[in-house]
């Protein structure tokens, strides 16, 4: 009968909202999506946005929007001790561990060092309400077009940056005045200085106006960086330059 198949239901607990951490350009990023069930573990590779970046800082959100401005903030800690490497190198795993009983264990390892560093974050103050997470799931679905739009200027900002990056490498690379012609070696370096500049002015541009850089971008520097690679392949060379890639792992600042 009815009674007994409800007395026969199995009540799971789930997470309220979504959880996450902050990444470059405010964006949040999440771990363990809204309603999943608990206890649940959940595991991410994050890298740094900066080159010799010496840590980073892990902030912990619960929300359904796109950026952490909006979402509610449950904690923050740093990893220091981060060891000397360009942007994106770094590994550094972030892990959300909730048990059955809600509370949740925050923790953050680089896996060059092996340094780490855990907080935990009770469900017994400083929670949102269920009004609160009422309101917080009804402006998701209100502000979805503008989420998306803002999330997608911040991920075309840091694909152009990470062109700029990958080209830079290359000319950093000790051996790049061998690989490459002089001619083609200053139009990358000022293809380079002039679009870093462009974005320090305008961070704030649009998502095409940073497809639009990227794309005037790639076609100055792309066919110099194949016929190079091209040529130094053919020779059968152990040093070549690498292709830059515009999109990597999500970054912490």
């Amino acid at each position: 009968n009815k009674s007994q198949e409800i007395q026969e239901m199995l009540l799971i607990d789930v997470t309220p909202l979504s959880l996450g951490i902050e990444t470059a350009g405010g964006v949040m990023t999440t771990l363990i999506k809204r309603n999943s069930a608990i206890p649940i573990n959940e595991t991410k590779i994050f890298t740094t946005y900066q080159d010799r970046q010496p840590s980073v800082c892990i902030q912990v959100y619960e929300g359904e929007r796109a950026m952490t401005k909006d979402n509610h903030l449950l904690g923050q800690f740093h990893l220091h001790g981060i060891l000397p490497a360009p942007r994106g190198i770094p590994q550094v795993e972030v892990t959300f561990d909730v048990n059955a009983n809600g509370i949740m264990e925050v923790s953050a390892y680089d896996k060059s060092t092996d340094r780490g560093h855990t907080i935990q974050i009770k469900n017994d103050k400083g929670r949102l309400t269920k009004a609160q997470i009422d309101k917080m799931c009804q402006d998701a679905i209100l502000f979805a077009d503008d989420d998306r739009s803002a999330k997608a200027r911040i991920e075309a900002k840091s694909q152009l940056e990470n062109y700029v990056h990958g080209i830079q490498m290359n000319l950093d690379n000790s051996n790049s005045h061998l690989m490459i012609p002089p001619q083609d070696l200053d139009i990358l370096k000022q293809t380079c200085e002039e679009t870093q500049r462009w974005i320090n002015v305008n961070s704030d541009a649009s998502e095409q106006q940073f497809t639009n850089k990227l794309k005037d971008m790639e076609r100055k520097c792309a066919p110099i960086i194949t016929r190079v690679y091209q040529n130094m392949t053919s020779r059968g060379g152990s040093e070549t330059l690498k292709v830059p890639e515009t999109k990597k792992m999500d970054e912490v600042d």
